[in-house]
């Protein structure tokens, strides 16, 4: 896997029917610096007052934050007015635009949005966590093969390629809009095209797209950007 690019971010992006345009924002440096938070509804500033850590509140509220800002960059909307609804599977969607999709993911102070027109899009980003048994894992979820695979590494390049392949799956789950519980459903269409991410190591990540090979312009988040 090639090294991703992750250019300065445009600060009014247009989005190409052939593109995918993914940003990459650390919420550290978000939460450091209020990014965001003024745009927050009630109902997110709840949500974000209920997780039982404080810190994983508040990167909560930063990523939702960029969230907004990003989609309102695309749209000419102001963030602060931006309304979500739920999809057919509980996937978010901007009310009243049909044609803008997108899909975002954090994990630590990592986080990812994918953005497109009319294509269903997935996005997983994931870092390491407590010591698990990746093997086991991958068998009841991955299959036999994906376990057999990663029983043959050594343990440090078995959870890297546990987390490559863990952000591939999750990313196509993401993009059918399904989620976790709807992993063993049939999909009732042709597989997402799915494109390996690099954010620089331990992280693992991975983009779906709906209908096939694409485009992907890959952006790093800063206040000025959007």
């Amino acid at each position: 896997m090639g090294r991703t690019r992750w250019d300065p971010g445009p600060s009014h992006p247009r989005l190409a029917d052939a593109a995918v345009d993914v940003w990459h924002a650390d919420l550290a440096a978000a939460v450091a610096r209020g990014d965001g938070r003024a745009a927050l509804s009630d109902d997110e500033r709840e949500r974000a007052a209920r997780f039982a850590r404080p810190e994983d509140g508040e990167r909560w509220a930063a990523g939702r934050g960029i969230l907004r800002a990003l989609l309102a960059a695309y749209t000419g909307a102001d963030s602060r007015e931006l309304r979500f609804e739920a999809g057919p599977h509980g996937k978010p969607r901007l009310a009243g635009e049909e044609r803008l999709r997108f899909n975002l993911s954090h994990s630590g102070d990592v986080a990812l949005y994918a953005i497109a027109l009319e294509r269903e899009v997935g996005v997983d980003v994931e870092l390491p966590r407590r010591a698990v048994d990746h093997v086991a894992i991958a068998r009841r979820i991955l299959g036999d093969d994906e376990a057999e695979r990663l029983q043959a590494l050594d343990p440090h390049e078995r959870e890297r390629e546990f987390l490559r392949a863990w952000v591939r799956w999750e990313a196509v789950l993401k993009c059918r809009g399904t989620g976790i519980g709807g992993a063993g459903a049939p999909s009732g269409g042709p597989e997402p095209w799915v494109e390996q991410l690099d954010i620089g190591d331990p992280a693992a990540s991975a983009l779906a797209v709906e209908g096939g090979p694409c485009a992907v312009r890959c952006w790093r988040w800063s206040p000025a950007a959007a």
